[in-house]
């Protein structure tokens, strides 16, 4: 049972046991997607300096020492090659420089919303006119707009009159939008969508 413990908590002599938890825990939290320090299993690897100096190819202990004692990581950047090539980064830094560039190109991003507006056969001039302002407003917003006419039993019988309305509220909504098909038929609803006017 000893024996087992003491393999367990093994460490090397040139190790302190603060660092060896530390850099496994590091590893472990980090590295998803390139193997960095005590996960590259290799024998030899191509080594580049932090400052991007090619340093030739030396022993994966080798460099990992190197990177150690310069108080950073040696991460493997390109796996495939022959050997594969490593370079020594703070690999920390570097991961908050890609989220924040992930972030920033986000942000740049215009994200385009559909909204959706439901009308009826027999709906009132009124309540199709309060409509044709709502679909307006989202349209102004820069949103797209998803008509949605829907027929209920015996109206399934007067379609033309539901086309009728349809096209009504499309020619409202002229100035603002306009639809980038025609209305069709999904199932028992006629369907359109009305792109802003850029």
């Amino acid at each position: 049972m000893t024996d087992f413990y003491i393999r367990l908590f093994f460490v090397p002599e040139n190790f302190s046991v603060r660092d060896l938890f530390f850099r496994k825990l590091r590893c472990s939290k980090i590295s998803k997607e390139i193997a960095i320090n005590e996960e590259i299993r290799v024998k030899e690897v191509r080594l580049i300096s932090e400052t991007g100096e090619q340093l030739g190819i030396v022993t994966s202990k080798e460099a990992k020492e190197l990177a150690s004692s310069k108080n950073l990581d040696l991460a493997m950047i390109s796996p495939n090659a022959k050997p594969p090539v490593c370079k020594i980064m703070d690999y920390g830094k570097y991961k908050y420089e890609q989220a924040r560039k992930e972030k920033e190109a986000k942000k740049k991003q215009k994200v385009i919303n559909v909204k959706e507006v439901r009308l009826r056969p027999g709906i009132g001039d009124h309540d199709l006119n309060t409509k044709a302002n709502q679909a307006a407003k989202f349209l102004q917003k820069g949103d797209k707009v998803k008509v949605e006419l829907r027929f209920r039993g015996r109206e399934l019988g007067h379609k033309d009159i539901g086309k009728e309305v349809m096209l009504k509220f499309i020619d409202m909504l002229s100035e603002f939008g306009e639809p980038n098909k025609a209305p069709k038929f999904e199932g028992n609803n006629m369907v359109a969508i009305i792109d802003p006017k850029k």
